[in-house]
């Protein structure tokens, strides 16, 4: 699948937050994104060469989203050749989200109860038109409420989480991407956890090559003191962002960053403009984003890095 670009200007893949807000009310900003498109797509990774398209997201210097922007103002390398942008959209488009929350025995107690209250929000939040899954993350990944269940027994599903047996969490990264993988659209995976993985068959590397070559953003929030360097990578080789929380209170506040920056992102799609052998199937074309303009020095960029020709 196509994947969102390597940005020119890249921002850290992680960030420590502490400011205390309302869950309900920060992720309720899911649900107001205007497109400046005619109509709002159901955008989707390109898999081949002959359309690619990739969402990009804009910061300033406070971490804010930069809205407002327009096709002109973005310069894209695909393999080494700058790209004619044809397609563009700003806004939330449709979204298919995997909630997976790791409720092992070391998220007993209090991490527990906060994941399980920011995953309930995040849903009772999302629009009629995203879709939604939530992975319940132990030994083993389990879809206890799949992408057809009603919005309310996820809910419940993810209400009647308990603490139980230990964390597989690379494996359980890799298993949800290959669920979320058929699907089209734009996609994330937000994953609650300590960041303690003792039993995985998956490597490190394992993990960051299928996210790579996936087409979800990746958001992990991380309870704890420790900096889990990896999903800090997973993060940033997707253009999503990784959260370290050494302060319960700050969960609200990654939410809402979260929240702003799904709606407001940009979708850049192009012809690509290329010799002939670069279409060979297989072939990994890195992408480089920038944006134009004197402001644009204080701005991040973030996206996927490339894709795979198919």
């Amino acid at each position: 699948m196509a994947r969102t670009a390597s940005l020119g200007v890249r921002s850290p893949g992680q960030a420590t937050v502490s400011t205390p807000l309302v869950v309900a009310s920060v992720v309720a900003v899911i649900l107001g994104g205007t497109l400046r498109a005619q109509d709002e797509p159901r955008a989707r990774f390109s898999s081949g060469v002959q359309a690619v398209e990739v969402y990009a997201t804009v910061t300033d210097s406070a971490g804010e989203p930069v809205t407002g922007l327009r096709a002109d103002d973005f310069q894209l390398d695909d393999d080494g050749h700058w790209q004619s942008i044809t397609t563009f959209a700003e806004g939330a488009f449709p979204l298919t989200v995997a909630l997976g929350v790791d409720r092992s025995l070391s998220m007993k107690g209090e991490p527990l109860r906060l994941a399980r209250r920011a995953a309930e929000s995040f849903l009772r939040q999302l629009r009629p038109g995203d879709r939604s899954m939530v992975v319940a993350i132990s030994a083993e990944a389990d879809v206890v409420a799949p992408l057809d269940a009603p919005r309310e027994a996820q809910v419940q599903a993810v209400a009647a989480l308990d603490a139980w047996s230990t964390t597989a969490l690379r494996d359980a990264v890799v298993k949800t991407l290959d669920r979320l993988a058929p699907e089209g659209g734009r996609q994330a995976l937000v994953v609650f956890s300590d960041g303690t993985d003792r039993y995985s068959q998956a490597s490190a590397g394992e993990m960051l090559e299928k996210a790579r070559r996936g087409s979800a953003l990746v958001y992990p929030i991380i309870f704890g003191r420790a900096q889990v360097a990896v999903l800090s990578d997973v993060a940033r080789l997707t253009g999503g962002r990784a959260f370290v929380l050494r302060d319960a209170r700050g969960l609200d506040g990654a939410l809402g960053s979260i929240a702003r920056e799904l709606r407001h992102q940009y979708l850049l799609g192009y012809a690509p403009a290329a010799p002939a052998a670069a279409a060979e199937a297989g072939r990994w074309h890195p992408i480089r984003v920038q944006v134009r303009g004197q402001e644009a020095g204080a701005w991040r960029v973030r996206a996927r890095d490339g894709y795979e020709a198919r």
